[in-house]
């Protein structure tokens, strides 16, 4: 077997592993592809300031909210979430200009078709069919778009629309500008899979030639 060969099949092999896990995490939780609400919860995690437990729906105008050794993956319509410890998310009433705000912490987030705009403290995004992650921190807002296209605004004033196939651009925005990330850091293809396990789906990137296992 040639070295490419060997690099795709092994890359393949630990993608299928990856899926397999996240399926079996989904199935672990009781739910269906495609069950709304809360999938599964670790710790503190609250909706509107009520203790949610598994089944409880996210809606449009609701906070979620997890403290300190929390997790919260849910699922609302065809998009699901992993939502990490000490971590606030607001979800607004219009999908196309108020979808969600990261208000504090970080989320991976997995969508289905449709277009949707996002918030964070120094951007918004827009976004179509991706999966990205958004984590608020000291430096300011990162965010990788892990596959998918979207647009940036930033509160620098800067714009860019573009595409990646696997974590390609991780960028760091503050009040200022929009500048390139270190390498991809604190979510995996792993949890991409399980996210798009429990809607039904596969990350797009499994079999592209190329490719980085991460």
């Amino acid at each position: 077997m040639k070295k490419n060969e060997r690099r795709t099949f092994i890359r393949n092999g630990l993608f299928a592993l990856a899926v397999g896990l996240g399926l079996r995490e989904a199935y672990a939780a009781g739910t269906s592809a495609g069950q709304p609400g809360m999938r599964k919860l670790r710790g503190e995690v609250r909706v509107n300031g009520v203790a949610a437990k598994l089944g409880t729906l996210v809606r449009a105008g609701d906070t979620v909210a997890t403290g300190a050794d929390s997790e919260a993956i849910y699922v609302i319509g065809k998009d699901a979430f992993l939502q990490r410890a000490n971590s606030t998310v607001h979800f607004g009433d219009n999908v196309a200009t108020d979808f969600l705000r990261v208000v504090t912490g970080a989320l991976l987030s997995v969508f289905g078709r449709g277009a949707k705009r996002l918030a964070a403290q120094y951007v918004t995004i827009g976004i179509r069919g991706t999966g990205c992650y958004i984590e608020e921190g000291k430096q300011g807002t990162f965010f990788c778009l892990c596959y998918g296209k979207a647009d940036l605004h930033t509160a620098g004033g800067q714009s860019m629309e573009y595409e990646t196939h696997h974590h390609d651009r991780p960028t760091t925005i503050d009040a200022k500008s929009a500048k390139p990330a270190a390498p991809v850091e604190n979510h995996t293809d792993a949890e991409l899979a399980m996210l798009e396990s429990y809607v039904g789906r596969t990350p797009p990137f499994h079999g592209r030639k190329g490719g980085s296992d991460r």
